[in-house]
Order: structure tokens, then C-alpha cells, then sequence
């Protein structure tokens, strides 16, 4: 399999993705579904991004969607400034006790581009001091939008407080992990205090602070991962590299969920440094052409 990851590396970085990447920015892309949007799911599995990946560059909600479309990206975890940012131009009035118009109007906005928001991360909702009425203000903002999920970074507390508020709203809570944590963190109560409560995995973050492959972690708890960050690291807090020159095993993992038919959301994290002449959006491109050669 090591391999088989060498071998997506060579097609999609050294050769074939830069032109792939340069292709994206032709009206009729070879990605794009037959109605001419995006279309991101390659033999059966959905890619996505999340937009922090663009944080280089201009971060309304508009320019994510048009970078998003431009990578002939269908699926996105949206970042939750943006999503805020334009809800309350559509609509001033929303806020905790206002309407959910924005929301929609954003949700829209991108399923007739052809994107679905399938996760937005507010923050880290459920902290202490956040009210309850915050929360559940953002459980019916990210409802509005068509999300599945809210992602925020680990924390027992947290768990222990949003659990019961996630099934009401029945949006799932999915715990972030950076490089703190073990083979077994997901083992303990953090999952046990709802069933909406679930995993969002990052698979580079895991495998430098552990050592290990992530695969036996998502073979194991695959029934409570909304979604996957894919970032290629080295070992022992290894940096963040080009996809194909770290020790992420992204093909693999990538294979795992389309053998299985996981219903998982894997989304490109765009973490290395952009290299002098290119840009995010080409970088993520190349991203998304790695994963559509590895389930080829």
C-alpha cells in the first residue's frame, strides 16, 4: 500500500496534477457533473474541503464558493466567520434571537453553485462560557445551512454539556483532534453523552503525535467519523509536507472508506506552505486531483 501511495504521488505531483490543477480554471472541466457544477465524489466517495484551507486569501463567503468551484469541489466544512459574517448582510437582523433567513440564503447560495455545506465549525461551541442560548443558536444556524455537523476541538466538558442539546437538534457535535492524542482518546466518555455526538479525524495530526496509522482508528470507531481533515505529516510532530512526501497514509485511508462504503466526508486541509508562484486554490486542486487518482 506504501506503495500504491508512492505511486498517486509521482501521477499527481511530480507529472499530471499541475496541468490537472490548470485545467480547473477552464469553464468545461473534466470533474465537473453533467449540469456543469462541480463534482467532487470519486467512486463513491465525497471530497470535500474545509476553507481554512483559503485563509491566504480573500475569506468572504462568496470568494470560498468561487475558489471551492474552481477546484471543482462539491462538499466543504465552511468555516463559521464566513458563514456568520454573510448570514447577518443578508439578514442584519439575525443574530441569537433573530431569524434564520441568512442562513438559508447562504445554504442556497451554494447548493445552486453546486456545493453542499456539510459541516460548519463554530468556534468551539459548548465552551463554558458560552450560554446556552449561543448554542442553540448555532445548532439552528447550521441547520439552516444544510449541515450535518458542527466541529469543534476536543473537550470532555464540552461532551458532557452539548450531548444532550445535539440530539435535540439531532446535528452531530464532531470532536477535532490535534497531535494530543492517543489510539484510545475516542475509547473513553467523550462519545458517550449523546448520540450525536462524533469524531472529526485528522488523519496527518494523528498520525505525528501518535506515530501510528490512523486506519485501525477509523476501522473501529467508522460509525461515529462525520469527517476526516487530510494532511500529509511525517512522524514525531513531523512538518506538514506536499502530499505523497510525508508518512500520512491519505490513499490508503482514502481506499479504506470507498472498500467499506463508509459514509465518511474526507476533506483536504490545505496546512504546507504554499510554494513561491502558486496560491492556495492551486495547491488545493492538486489536493483533489492526489485523491481522485487514488480512488480511480
Amino acid at each position: 500500500m506504501r506503495h500504491y501511495q508512492g505511486e498517486v504521488s509521482r501521477r499527481s505531483f511530480i507529472g499530471g496534477a499541475a496541468a490537472m490543477a490548470a485545467s480547473t480554471l477552464i469553464p468545461k472541466r473534466a470533474s465537473a457533473a453533467g449540469n456543469g457544477k462541480p463534482d467532487s465524489n470519486f467512486g463513491g466517495v465525497q471530497i470535500g474541503a474545509i476553507t481554512y484551507s483559503f485563509r491566504s486569501m480573500p475569506s468572504r463567503a462568496e470568494d470560498l464558493l468561487g475558489y471551492l468551484v474552481t477546484c471543482s469541489l462539491s462538499n466543504v466544512e465552511l468555516m463559521g466567520d464566513a458563514a456568520e459574517a454573510y448570514a447577518k448582510k443578508h439578514t442584519p437582523a439575525t443574530g441569537v434571537d433573530g431569524p434564520m433567513d441568512g442562513y438559508e440564503a447562504l445554504g442556497k447560495l451554494y447548493k445552486d453553485a453546486g456545493v453542499g455545506i456539510h459541516i460548519v465549525k463554530f468556534g468551539d461551541i459548548g465552551d463554558e462560557k458560552m450560554s446556552d442560548k449561543q448554542i442553540d443558536y448555532y445548532f439552528r444556524a447550521a441547520r439552516a445551512a444544510g449541515a450535518k455537523g458542527i466541529t469543534r476541538e476536543l473537550s470532555a466538558d464540552a461532551a458532557k454539556r452539548l450531548g444532550p442539546m445535539a440530539d435535540k437538534h439531532e446535528i452531530i457535535i464532531a470532536f477535532h483532534n490535534h497531535t494530543r492524542i492517543k489510539p484510545d482518546t475516542y475509547d473513553g466518555d467523550i462519545l458517550s453523552f449523546g448520540k450525536y455526538l462524533g469524531i472529526n479525524l485528522d488523519i496527518g495530526h494523528y498520525l505525528a503525535g501518535t506515530g501510528e496509522s490512523p486506519i485501525p482508528l477509523i476501522e473501529k470507531h467508522h460509525d461515529r467519523i462525520l469527517s476526516l481533515h487530510l494532511k500529509d505529516r511525517k512522524k514525531n510532530n513531523g512538518d506538514n509536507l506536499p502530499w505523497g512526501q510525508g508518512e500520512t497514509p491519505i490513499a490508503e485511508v482514502l481506499r479504506l472508506i470507498q472498500k467499506n462504503k463508509y459514509p465518511i466526508y474526507p476533506d483536504i486541509e490545505l496546512e504546507y506552505k504554499v510554494p513561491e508562484g502558486s496560491d492556495a486554490v492551486k495547491e488545493v486542486a492538486k489536493c483533489v486531483q492526489f485523491c481522485k487518482a487514488a480512488l480511480a
